[in-house]
Parts: C-alpha cells; sequence; structure tokens
C-alpha cells in the first residue's frame, strides 16, 4: 500500500489540489452556507478528473507497464483499483478543507443561525459530504477509464471535460432535472427535506460501477 500511495500521491499532486482549493475559496463568494456545496461540487468533479486520469497511464509513460505484464491480470486491475481508492480519499480530505475554509475565510450564515432550508449545520455537511464523495469517486474512475481507452491522459480529462460541460449547466439542468450527475448542486435549497438529487448520484454510482467493472477488460486489451 505504501508502494501504490508513493506513485499514486506525488508531492505535486498534492500541492497543486490544496492550492486548488485555497484559492477557490477566496474567490468564490458565499453568501450562506448552503453555498458552499454548491461552489465546490463541480470544481472538484474536475480536480478528480485531472487528479485521476493518470492513475494508469503513468505506468505506459515510464515504461513500467512493460514490468506490469508479467504479472497476473488480477494484480494489475487490484493495483489499479488500490491507486483510485487511494486518490479518491486524499481528495475527500480535500474536499473538507475546502469546506472549512469557505467557513473561515467567509463566515457564511449558518442553518443554525435562521437560514433558509431545514437541518442542522451538521447535517448538511455530513450530505454534502457523502454527494461530494460519489462525485470524486465517479469522475476519478471516469477519467482513468478513457485515459486507458485511448492510453493518453489527456484524451481522459477533455473527454470528461465535454461531459462536465455539458451536464454542469441549465441545459443540463433542464434535460436530466434530478438525474443530472450534478443534481446536488442545482437541487432545490429552499427545501431541505427535498432529497430528490439522489436520483442523479444514484445514477453516478451506477455509471461509476460499470466503469469499474469494464476497467480490467481495457486493461487486457490497451495494455
Amino acid at each position: 500500500m505504501k508502494y501504490e500511495m508513493k506513485i499514486s500521491l506525488p508531492i505535486y499532486k498534492i500541492a497543486y489540489a490544496v492550492f486548488f482549493v485555497v484559492i477557490l475559496s477566496l474567490v468564490r463568494g458565499v453568501t450562506d452556507s448552503y453555498e458552499i456545496g454548491i461552489a465546490l461540487e463541480a470544481p472538484m468533479a474536475v480536480l478528480a478528473a485531472a487528479f485521476c486520469a493518470d492513475t494508469y497511464t503513468q505506468e505506459i509513460t515510464s515504461k513500467r507497464s512493460e514490468i506490469q505484464r508479467l504479472c497476473p491480470m488480477k494484480k494489475r486491475v487490484s493495483s489499479i483499483y488500490k491507486r483510485i481508492l487511494i486518490q479518491v480519499i486524499f481528495l475527500m480530505a480535500d474536499a473538507v478543507i475546502g469546506y472549512g475554509l469557505f467557513i473561515l475565510f467567509q463566515n457564511p450564515r449558518t442553518a443554525d443561525s435562521g437560514q433558509i432550508g431545514a437541518g442542522s449545520e451538521g447535517c448538511r455537511f455530513f450530505v454534502y459530504i457523502a454527494a461530494v464523495a460519489v462525485t470524486l469517486g465517479f469522475w476519478g474512475i471516469l477519467s482513468n477509464l478513457i485515459s486507458c481507452l485511448f492510453r493518453n491522459m489527456w484524451m481522459g480529462i477533455c473527454g470528461c471535460l465535454i461531459l462536465w460541460l455539458m451536464t454542469n449547466s441549465s441545459v443540463g439542468d433542464r434535460l436530466f432535472g434530478v438525474w443530472n450527475l450534478f443534481s446536488y448542486t442545482f437541487r432545490d435549497v429552499e427545501n431541505g427535506s427535498d432529497f430528490g438529487w439522489i436520483c442523479g448520484k444514484i445514477v453516478c454510482i451506477g455509471i461509476g460501477m460499470a466503469a469499474a467493472a469494464v476497467l480490467p477488460v481495457i486493461i487486457a486489451e490497451r495494455g
């Protein structure tokens, strides 16, 4: 596991991920705490796509894939799954840091101070964590899958960016509704008891599981 962490979390990745949420928390204005999740989810999806795109392609560029081919397929795929998991866990910690930085730098109004919507601030935070965990996992594994398919990390990033632009928009919201990949961002914030946006996260989970299932086939075919 230490070996996988060393490969999947180089210093430069850690640095730009932390720098990303620091800058975002400074330049993206929020008035109420419910806006923090809206401000963070879509940018964190882009970060996850860029962060995880080279999970396997770095093996190709570094010529380590020639050595990996000598290992059983089960071990190769397990290694990729571990690296994705490590990266998503790190990005989750980064998302928590980002939430805290918004509170620290901008001191928004909270649910406990009479803000619109239902529920306590703690509940809102944990809902945010659940939503962003699905978002990070989905965009991370999708970018890695596309990168493996084309043997190029930039194809993974660009492919995810196209999908991101389609779904993270008013058009995507009107077209897909609660089934949108960013349903949490476009949720009805004035109705804290409305959890219809979970449908969009179910779509993310379903596609993510399918991507994880087909990943061994792509690696076997594309090397």
